[in-house]
């Protein structure tokens, strides 16, 4: 195959990828009009529309989405062996994509990246803070970051933290003014402040558990955050209720800036996992961010 339609075909997969023209033509230095033009003449050759394309929009047509699936891995297989041939002699180096949840990046993610920047400052680091479950492959994310439990099957998961549990807390300004719940029933009498999940839209039931009785109690309150750690700060300032991870409490709860109640039914569950696709190569900067981020307990 000449060597222009290779090119012409990673064009394809930058625009197919990206769903823009702009964005992809930015991302392959050429500019928009060029790249439509590049597009056209390779659906030319092919003889099959390629690209969908509106005023707002691209999208791959089924023999484009064919294309994309069975030949973008291809030149993602040809980038990490080329990757890894140049790591056997470089220093580590590269570009690493994560998303993680704001949580999982203070608590875990960056303590350790200060470390492996100051040691390998080649390597250039994106972090996304995103609550969704996405599919990192379809996102081109190397690696993501998520409770044991949430992590699919078919990814390579390494525990990074221990077993963790999520604590009911309150302020003792907030206990002050209403009487600690003996029951997780007693919680629909009370201000409680929700976190709203992006993945379904809806508001997030505290998972609550005491032996073999589970429990997902839906709590009602006069604030919402899509992001745990303002709901700190409004739990600490005393407006309510809030379910948050034990290790972002701690601290509070030895100083006596919070209260806990109901512990017994917050058993610990699997902590945080690193988790990436199975591919045959990895590159020695996703090496060492694994390395990096093992939890050895």
């Amino acid at each position: 195959m000449p060597r222009e339609n290779l090119n012409d075909l990673q064009a394809f997969i930058a625009v197919a990828r990206e769903r823009s023209f702009t964005r992809a033509a930015a991302q392959l230095g050429v500019s928009p009009s060029a790249l439509s033009h590049t597009l056209r003449a390779l659906e030319t050759r092919l003889g099959v529309r390629l690209l969908t394309r509106t005023t707002r929009s691209v999208s791959p047509t089924e023999a484009g989405e064919r294309l994309l699936r069975n030949v973008a891995p291809r030149f993602d297989e040809i980038d990490a062996e080329l990757t890894a041939l140049r790591d056997m002699h470089d220093r580590p180096a590269g570009s690493l994509r994560i998303t993680c949840s704001e949580h999982a990046l203070q608590a875990l993610l960056w303590p350790k990246l200060t470390q492996l920047q100051r040691q390998y400052p080649e390597i250039k680091v994106e972090v996304s803070i995103d609550y969704r479950l996405i599919d990192i492959v379809a996102e081109r994310f190397d690696a993501g970051i998520r409770y044991g439990d949430q992590v699919a099957r078919d990814m390579i998961a390494v525990r990074i933290a221990p077993d963790e549990r999520f604590l009911i807390v309150g302020a003792p300004a907030y206990f002050a003014r209403h009487t600690a719940p003996k029951t997780p029933q007693a919680l629909a009498e009370h201000d409680c402040i929700n976190l709203r999940l992006p993945t379904r839209g809806g508001l997030y039931a505290w998972e609550l558990q005491k032996g073999r009785r589970e429990l997902h109690v839906q709590v009602d309150g006069p604030l919402v955050f899509n992001s745990i750690t303002p709901i700190l700060q409004a739990t600490l300032a005393g407006f309510g209720l809030a379910f948050l991870p034990e290790n972002m409490v701690r601290a509070h709860l030895d100083a006596g800036r919070l209260q806990s109640v109901l512990e017994d039914w917050c058993p610990p569950f699997t902590g945080y996992h690193l988790y990436y696709p199975n591919r045959r190569q990895h590159s020695r900067a996703m090496t060492l961010l694994v390395e990096t981020l093992r939890w050895h307990g």
